[in-house]
């Protein structure tokens, strides 16, 4: 089991959200979910960079926080399928809402990002 180096504080919504949140990939794959795309498979591919254990360890941290369920089908072989709650539902607005303004300062952001992983570090 991972051990904690820095003890969670819990002290405030935003501190809430980033541990629900924290994890490169969790909000795109509660916003491919949301888009139907529901199967293992299907968010691999939306999410080509991710290894399939990491997709599998944040779904079962966003699972174990509520935000989404997994279904079993009793098939050979297992079929699963993950759905939002009505939690990680309420999250939808959220994340479109970061993407809107993701849209809106593209070139602004891109820029700061490129500019940075250019910079050599001291």
């Amino acid at each position: 089991m991972h051990e904690r180096k820095i003890p969670l504080n819990l002290n405030c919504g935003l501190d809430l959200t980033g541990e629900v949140l924290y994890g490169k990939w969790k909000i795109r794959l509660l916003w491919f979910i949301h888009e139907g795309y529901r199967r293992p498979s299907e968010l691999q591919r939306k999410i080509p960079n991710a290894s399939r254990r990491v997709l599998t360890a944040q779904l079962g941290e966003l699972r174990d926080h509520e935000l989404v369920g997994r279904k079993v089908h009793p098939v050979v072989p297992p079929k699963t399928e993950y759905f939002l709650t009505d939690l990680g539902q309420s999250l939808i607005p959220v994340i479109s809402a970061l993407g809107q303004w993701g849209d809106e300062h593209e070139e602004k952001l891109r820029t700061a990002i490129l500019k940075r992983q250019n910079t050599p570090k001291p």
